[in-house]
């Protein structure tokens, strides 16, 4: 498992721990991931992602984990988030054809 945010991209920085002697030593600097469910109306279903609390609010900010996909374009997405935009529009376009209007 990567240690990389699907939806911001923030991932693992390198830098040094420095000490009073002004000795450095290598460190890495890990991402704040947190294990999130959001809830697809479309696909009804539960989707899971490992994510960073600033990415949780900017797709609770786009109305869900459908409204966050549905904004991005398939290109800008990571690989992660690819098959999940393709099902939300397959299943929003049966949806689609199903309904009389």
């Amino acid at each position: 498992m990567s240690r990389v945010c699907p939806v911001s991209g923030k991932g693992v920085l390198v830098g040094n721990n420095v000490s009073h002697a002004n000795n450095k030593t290598k460190r890495r600097f890990l991402p704040n991931l947190q294990n999130a469910s959001f809830f697809s109306d479309v696909l009804k279903q539960v989707v899971r992602l490992r994510i960073t609390p600033r990415a949780i609010r900017t797709v609770e900010l786009k109305g869900g984990i459908d409204g966050y996909l549905a904004s991005k374009s398939l290109a800008k997405l990571s690989p992660e988030l690819k098959p999940l935009k393709r099902a939300l529009s397959r299943a929003s376009e049966r949806h689609a054809e199903s309904t009389p209007g």
